[in-house]
């Protein structure tokens, strides 16, 4: 399996990453230790989750993704095999978010704690907070990184000038960096990523492990009329896909699923890894069916033809 480095990390990851929005939510934790079991075992080795995973959820807390994957770590013994990246500063609860020192300080060891680790590979900003100096942020993150409790750190949803901004103080301070951003990219969401994140990423060489790779499913071909957005508990969001452009991009992606006698997720997946500074895009699955769907995408190589017709289909 062909490894792909994380900016300047030092950590290499194969070119998928599993999202674990799905563990507490969409599957149960016996369906998430088979799936984790499948994607290590199928040579992967990257996994993304994050504190408030699934708070949402009507009688959950937060944590409880990060809890279930630690407690496959501790039954599997994968942890030396695997690369977890976890994130700080979503709403936990009423107050209680953000990127001051005292709620990272607060977050990692709880994080640390569910995830039964003593270190988290990858420790991300989830979202930006004005209100915090970058200054703090980054400087406490130096802290961690000495103390052997993370050992790099990115960014979620930064905007391009944000970014720029605290890789320009982390230089000037001597502060660890930014070593990898997580923003929405897929086939339809283009524009917010590559018209000013990509150059700024591409230029720093740091990697992008973007999220809603296959955008909430629908770039699966699931959800093609009103009537399929009753098939998940994800359905409804799909709903603004249903337009011209939306079944354009679909018809491409069965038009080039088909000559390479594969899948449209698979094909939406392979079209983002053959975008130059795209290190592993982030997908979920529920079933072991939708895991190997995901998993062949990253040996799949599209030629330019099946590109560029992507790219047409999907051109703002």
């Amino acid at each position: 399996m062909e490894k792909r480095p994380i900016g300047n990390s030092g950590l290499t990851v194969a070119p998928l990453a599993f999202g674990g929005n799905v563990f507490g939510w969409t599957i149960d934790p016996a369906t998430s230790f088979t799936l984790l079991d499948a994607f290590t075992a199928a040579g992967f080795n990257l996994i993304d989750t994050a504190d408030v995973y699934s708070n949402w959820v009507p009688g959950n807390q937060g944590g409880e993704s990060e809890t279930i994957i630690g407690n496959w770590l501790k039954q599997s013994g994968k942890r030396d095999q695997v690369i977890i990246a976890t994130k700080v500063g979503g709403e936990m609860s009423p107050g209680k978010k953000g990127l001051s020192p005292k709620h990272i300080r607060q977050s990692v060891e709880d994080s640390l704690q569910r995830l039964q680790t003593d270190y988290i590979d990858l420790y991300q900003s989830h979202y930006d907070d004005p209100a915090t100096p970058l200054e703090e942020t980054l400087g406490t993150y130096g802290e961690l990184i000495k103390e052997g409790k993370i050992r790099a750190i990115g960014a979620s949803n930064y905007t391009a000038e944000r970014l720029a901004e605290a890789l320009q103080i982390s230089k000037q301070n001597n502060l660890p960096r930014y070593d990898s951003l997580q923003p929405e990219y897929n086939l339809y969401e283009r524009q917010g990523y590559e018209k000013e994140l990509e150059p700024l990423c591409r230029e720093n060489n740091i990697g992008v492990i973007n999220y809603f790779a296959l955008a909430s499913g629908f770039l699966t071909g699931k959800y093609r009329s009103e009537a399929d957005l009753a098939k998940s508990k994800r359905g409804q969001g799909n709903k603004k896909y249903l337009n011209e452009r939306g079944f354009r991009i679909l018809a491409a992606l069965d038009e080039v699923a088909q000559r390479y006698q594969t899948n449209a997720a698979s094909i939406a997946i392979a079209w983002l890894l053959a975008r130059p500074g795209i290190t592993a895009p982030i997908a979920s699955a529920t079933s072991p069916e939708q895991l190997q769907a995901l998993t062949k995408a990253a040996t799949l190589q599209l030629d330019k033809e099946a590109v560029e017709m992507l790219d047409k289909a999907s051109a703002t």
